[in-house]
């Protein structure tokens, strides 16, 4: 860990080093009248769930005028697994209403939701209502464990119980203990620590070189891209029950474009670990390897800070050897895996006798209500009159679970009557699409990607048609910008955003979240991204084997395939 302000570090090391666990001056701030918070600040407001933003579409406008940036906040709770009861999720939807610039609720890839354009003067209300309603925002953002994701299916199988009960410890084991969290939005007073205890036993006072992402799921389903974290669990199965977990680690999607020596990177079979009851084993692994990132990750350039680039610095071999020698026993090694899906679970399924579970497609993350389809407003009818467990999945979708099977007709005209269509009723092309935010509030995007993937659905959609290919699962992912928040770099087809209008094509990638996808082009327009797609597909349909999906094919014919 780095020890002294003299180290060779990055400044924001420095900040997280001086604010006193993560109080900086907050505090303060919220305060002091001001509609921005200072730069300090900035960075430790993302561990509370915290970033500040502005609207960009406004910026040109505003400066022209002499006149400020429109700064509000973005505010990401930490909900593990997904998991929100009915009155919690209706506790978002009013703070929506009542706070934020969009009215709109915002589903992550990290299985939560976040709340956009809140003013500074609103924050704490915010916070502390979720608060009240059991959901925290502490470890949604910034250099500690992320949001630890599992596999949203629900069902009566053992398991499924095993795998929540892993994920709760889980999260619990690597969340950041400061207490300024409650001190400045909940209780308002400093907490006294008890003798002896240490305000932050895992972290120290600067906790990780970056961000950390924490991923479960049962073997054959890869609904998550259990792949992309820094640690991927992946839990076996005997009669029903979890016997173990193979242990991956070292995923991560993040790149940058102007530095061709950061990459993405799937995850490494470290080794296999069996599960007890108490579950502490995992536990311990999980909480070992934390600490490796912790002490050895790169504090000086941010860039490589991600556990992958240390991984590959030190060697598989070198990482092993140290996570046996901190627990003080050799590891099993990895069991090999078989994936069957790769998909989102949606559309009508049964969870137990006499209860069903819908998993509702969710366009492009975004819980809102338009002229013509009132999606919010349904969701809300729906938590009301039929109190269904929601539960959210990383493709930015939801599942009702918990629905006695009489009240399916009864749900299906709900979302009828607000003009939501069903999963069966979305092409194959809409479903398997996913963006991140981007702008207008995104501090990082370069170009467009939420609001304008809709605008590509019906050109692939007619494409698909003439080429055959409707019944075709191939993932299509937009961003915009190389950070890849919308996991792109595993998708069959991803456009990342370059510049304004014009965006990076990759090809190749797995539906099953188990290959990296390679760069095809750079700086196509906006425009021509579908005309630039087709000759590939037209290939693929032409040149494929039999039962080879895109992913596949591309791998196997690469850049080299005939286009004529």
């Amino acid at each position: 860990m780095a020890t002294s302000e003299g180290d060779n570090v990055s400044k924001i090391e420095i900040i997280k080093r001086q604010s006193r666990h993560l109080r900086g001056t907050i505090k303060e701030a919220l305060q002091d009248g001001e509609a921005k918070f200072s730069e300090d600040n900035i960075q430790v407001l993302k561990f509370h769930g915290v970033y500040q933003q502005d609207d960009r579409d406004l910026r040109t406008q505003l400066k022209k005028e002499g006149k400020e940036r429109q700064y509000r906040m973005m505010i990401r709770a930490r909900i593990p697994g997904g998991v929100l009861s009915p009155e919690q999720y209706l506790v978002f939807d009013r703070l929506a209403d009542e706070y934020t610039d969009y009215k709109s609720l915002r589903v992550t890839t990290r299985q939560t939701l976040q709340l956009h354009g809140i003013l500074k003067g609103d924050l704490k209300t915010t916070i502390r209502t979720l608060n009240e309603a059991l959901v925290t925002t502490l470890g949604a953002c910034g250099d500690s464990g992320r949001n630890t994701i599992c596999c949203a299916e629900p069902g009566d199988e053992p398991f499924r119980e095993e795998m929540r009960h892993d994920v709760l410890a889980l999260a619990d084991r690597l969340s950041a203990k400061t207490k300024a969290y409650h001190e400045i939005w909940v209780d308002g007073e400093p907490i006294q620590l008890e003798e002896g205890e240490a305000e932050e036993p895992l972290y120290g006072e600067v906790y990780l070189p970056r961000k950390f992402k924490v991923a479960m799921v049962p073997e054959g389903d890869n609904c998550l891209d259990v792949y992309d974290n820094d640690i991927g669990l992946v839990a076996h199965l005997r009669d029903g029950h979890i016997e173990g977990y193979t242990v991956l680690v070292g995923g991560g999607m993040g790149r940058m474009a102007v530095d061709q020596d950061t990459y993405p990177r799937l995850g490494s079979p470290l080794c296999y670990v069996p599960r007890d009851e108490a579950v502490g084993t995992i536990l311990n692994v999980c909480e070992v390897i934390v600490t490796i990132e912790r002490d050895f990750g790169d504090r000086l350039n941010r860039r490589f800070a991600r556990m992958k680039y240390l991984i590959d610095k030190r060697g598989l071999d070198w990482f092993r050897a140290e996570v046996e020698a901190r627990l003080g026993r050799q590891l099993e090694p990895p069991r090999e895996l078989t994936w069957r899906s790769g998909a989102d679970h949606l559309g009508w399924h049964q969870e137990r006798a006499g209860v069903s579970y819908l998993g509702l497609f969710i366009p492009y993350g975004r819980i809102k209500d338009t002229e013509t389809v009132r999606l919010k407003s349904a969701l809300r009818e729906i938590m009301v009159s039929f109190q269904p467990v929601v539960r959210f999945t990383s493709q930015q979708n939801l599942i009702l679970s918990g629905l006695p099977d009489e009240k399916r007709k009864a749900v299906e005209d709900v979302l009828r009557a607000a003009g939501v269509p069903l999963p069966e009723e979305l092409s194959n092309v809409q479903q398997n699409m996913m963006a991140c935010v981007s702008l207008p509030t995104c501090g990082l995007a370069l170009a467009e990607s939420e609001r304008a993937l809709p605008g590509l659905v019906p050109q692939f959609e007619q494409l698909f048609e003439e080429l055959g290919l409707t019944e075709e699962d191939i993932t299509i992912r937009m961003t915009g910008c190389s950070n890849g928040c919308a996991r792109p770099y595993n998708a069959n087809i991803a456009f990342v955003g370059r510049a304004r209008g014009k965006y990076d094509i990759f090809l190749g990638g797995s539906a099953l979240g188990t290959n990296l996808n390679e760069r095809f082009l750079q700086a196509v327009p906006f425009d021509e991204l579908v005309s630039t797609i087709r000759p590939v597909l037209a290939a693929f349909v032409q040149q494929r084997r039999a039962g080879e999906d895109f992913g596949s094919y591309w791998r196997r014919a690469g850049a080299g395939i005939h286009l004529g």
